[in-house]
């Protein structure tokens, strides 16, 4: 008996030994700074629950973590170091993001930097004004300078460079300028393609990308339902495409469509109202609907098509009824009447006259970053729902708050100073910040 107690003990032992060896192995294979216990990769999205609550839900979710995710690589590790110096985005704040723009390197020909001088539709003033196209990559068409130069939005790192001025300004959401695929504007070429990559590399900063929808030829509510279904087929299932939770619950793609107007409301009537028989409301495919409003005749046509809210797109004040800051407390009011979603565009400050010569009488000064922080202000006074920033790259009307230099060339073109280039993610840093805390006594 004392044999086999003695045998029995030594078994014990050796079991007791393996368990501790295979124990410290494990220990080894997953380093406290794997992803199981880092929020980087993890999905976010804008919800009306807190920050905290959502990264709860979302590190419950198993099928996010991928298995090889286990070692981290330097980028990985150099790329986490980078974020943490980033303010954390405010998925409440958007800024209208364009991605047509190119370069003989990446596409084979200047795109859009070699914007045509617009002329006059009075023919009489027309002639007193240039007309021709700009000559890149000295004479751009704009009245300022990329930091970035003449570049090719299909370039990785101008995507990732663009990231990291966004992150910079706390900006959570990109609203991209859309065209369906085959589709371009006058003046450029197709950019659907380039979404991909956009999805890719905005995700990596934990930021998230909204579809703002443009004014093609044929669009119409069969065009559109069409439109709607390939961007969530392609696109819906990406961790970084933005989704909304409604005051319903539900989780939905939010869409921007700009000049909403030009389809009556009773073609939109037919894809947004839930009587239509062909309305996309409660199918895979709904979405929440926001309608450029620029005259005030508008409220009433958007609230009879069934959008879901309102935004005003223009950074010139006083250049229509919704662009108008004072006219924003009331339009908040007629959206609260009617549950609709407010989202007043704020911008640093307008200029067009390098593609609109003409144009003169729509500048509106930078004033060293105190008109764009009077229309921060002003926004934040109607306590919107999001607020939206015209623009971050829209360079031909000056409205971009993307880093510019000053530059010496025959063309003459206007800068930051005395501010640094990045005076406007700094001033949209500050307000990101102040709006988040506005937004959480609101909702006390």
């Amino acid at each position: 008996m004392a044999r086999f107690r003695r045998r029995s003990c030594i078994t014990l032992i050796a079991l007791v030994l393996l368990v501790l060896i295979i124990t410290v192995v494990l220990k080894a294979l997953t380093p406290e700074d794997s992803p199981f216990s880092s929020p980087v990769g993890v999905q976010l999205f804008a919800d009306r629950k807190n920050d905290n609550q959502v990264q709860r839900e979302n590190n419950n979710k198993p099928d996010q973590i991928k298995m090889n995710d286990f070692a981290k690589s330097d980028k990985d590790e150099e790329l986490e170091a980078t974020l943490r110096k980033f303010p954390p985005p405010n998925y409440y704040l958007h800024a209208f993001y364009y991605t047509w723009y190119g370069n003989p390197k990446f596409d084979g020909k200047y795109v859009h930097w070699d914007h045509p001088q617009l002329p006059h539709w009075d023919f009489k003033v027309a002639q007193g004004y240039p007309q021709g196209r700009h000559s890149p990559p000295d004479d751009i068409g704009s009245n300022f300078y990329p930091s970035l130069g003449a570049y090719s939005s299909r370039d990785p790192s101008i995507i990732e460079a663009h990231m990291q001025q966004l992150r910079t300004a706390a900006i959570g959401v990109i609203a991209v300028s859309w065209y369906p695929p085959n589709f371009k504007d006058d003046n450029g070429e197709p950019t659907d393609d380039i979404v991909p990559l956009l999805l890719e590399v905005a995700q990596k900063y934990h930021i998230k990308v909204a579809f703002h929808i443009e004014p093609y030829k044929g669009r119409d509510e069969v065009s559109m339902f069409s439109n709607v279904k390939y961007i969530i087929e392609k696109y819906g299932e990406h961790p970084a495409f933005f989704k909304y939770r409604t005051n319903t619950g539900k989780l939905l793609p939010l869409f921007y469509v700009y000049d909403s107007y030009l389809m009556n409301s009773e073609q939109w009537a037919k894809l947004l109202k839930h009587t239509e028989s062909n309305s996309i409301r409660d199918t895979p495919y709904d979405a929440i609907f926001i309608a450029l409003l620029v005259e005030e005749k508008h409220k009433r046509d958007i609230l009879t098509a069934g959008f879901d809210g309102v935004y005003t797109y223009f950074a010139t004040n006083g250049f229509s009824y919704g662009s108008t800051q004072r006219n924003w407390d009331s339009i908040k009011a007629f959206c609260e009447d009617n549950n609709l979603i407010f989202i007043p565009s704020v911008g640093p400050g307008y200029i067009d006259t390098s593609v609109r010569p003409w144009n003169f009488q729509n500048t509106r000064n930078r004033i060293n970053g105190k008109y764009y922080e009077t229309s921060l202000s002003a926004a934040l006074e109607a306590r919107p729902d999001f607020i939206s920033i015209t623009s971050f790259n829209e360079w031909h009307e000056g409205t971009q708050i993307e880093m510019a230099i000053p530059k010496t060339s025959q063309t003459v073109y206007l800068d930051y100073l005395p501010n640094k280039p990045a005076i406007y993610l700094e001033i949209t840093r500050k307000w990101a910040a102040i709006f988040g805390g506005e937004r959480r006594k609101w909702q006390e």
